[in-house]
């Protein structure tokens, strides 16, 4: 659905939370539909829609279950085009208003690891706690969050990107065997982009910590290129210190012999990969990954100048 057909009531947010590496983890639809249940009982306002926290592997389709079962429309308007590793990032600059008290849910886990979270509170406090939350479950947890009226979100979220994403996927599987088709036909629907080389992952380091995955990839093609990650990749540049990209640029490896996206915990030594990037001026971004501050937390993590 559209932002402009809601007229009333609040728009939330739902997220997985965590790292997609850990072994671990354990989430299920059930545990997304809990997660809202929750969030409706302790919010106490109407919900007239739902988005997604981000564009991104599983996270485009945030939501989708959760209107299926409770009837609440998902709308076309992420909280950022594209993917990030902290809430702060998909929280639509709510950060930026002091007042503004966090309301999160969060449930994952299985057995003894099985949690359910009411979080109250600043956004970012609030976010910590789940992400503790997620790394006592296992590695992840669903999350429900943040209720805000519908002209919040048209002001900040990335509005239509759900849209641009289903038609990139259809790009996908239909060239998904001709690789510099595919991409070739997917820079145009963005409106630009650049295959930097083509290469063999020679080295993975990935640690995952404090419910992120942290680590770097090491690519030998035409030069030797090193990317860091911190949930997303964050940064590209070859062995001589060349930038390429920094998030929020879009980096993107793709798996030559499937010719499907990877994320950085898909990747592994030996995999043959085209490397391909995108400029942040041509992406559908929220307001969550435009602040100077809180992209300086990405230097503090895999120890790149970001800013």
């Amino acid at each position: 659905m559209g932002v402009d057909k809601i007229r009333e009531g609040f728009i939330a947010t739902v997220s997985m939370v965590g790292a997609p590496a850990a072994k671990e983890k354990y989430l299920l639809p059930s545990h997304a539909i809990k997660s809202m249940e929750l969030f409706m009982d302790v919010a106490k306002v109407p919900l007239s829609g739902i988005i997604s926290s981000e564009n991104g592997g599983y996270s485009t389709v945030n939501g989708w279950i959760q209107s299926a079962i409770l009837g609440i429309p998902v709308v076309d308007a992420p909280a950022d085009g594209r993917a990030h590793p902290t809430g702060v990032m998909g929280a639509l600059g709510l950060h930026k208003l002091p007042k503004y008290v966090s309301i999160q849910t969060a449930v994952g886990g299985s057995r003894e690891r099985y949690v359910e979270v009411i979080v109250k509170g600043s956004l970012e406090r609030a976010a910590k706690l789940v992400r503790e939350a997620a790394v006592q479950a296992g590695g992840l947890v669903a999350v429900t969050r943040n209720p805000v009226t519908p002209d919040y979100v048209k002001e900040n979220a990335a509005v239509g990107a759900i849209s641009q994403a289903i038609e990139i996927g259809k790009v996908i599987l239909d060239h998904k065997n001709e690789v510099d088709a595919m991409l070739e036909k997917i820079f145009k629907v963005i409106g630009g982009g650049r295959v930097v080389d083509n290469g063999v992952i020679e080295k993975v380091k990935l640690e995952t910590k404090g419910g992120f995955d942290i680590g770097r990839v090491i690519i030998k093609g035409k030069e030797t290129y090193e990317i860091t990650f911190w949930n997303e990749f964050m940064t590209l540049e070859d062995s001589s210190g060349k930038r390429y990209a920094t998030f929020p640029d879009l980096i993107v490896l793709i798996n030559q012999n499937t010719g499907l996206p990877m994320t950085s915990a898909e990747v592994k030594e030996g995999d043959k990969v085209v490397i391909a990037t995108v400029p942040k001026d041509l992406l559908l971004l929220g307001s969550g990954v435009k602040d100077p501050e809180v992209l300086k937390q990405v230097e503090e993590v895999v120890g790149k100048k970001i800013l």
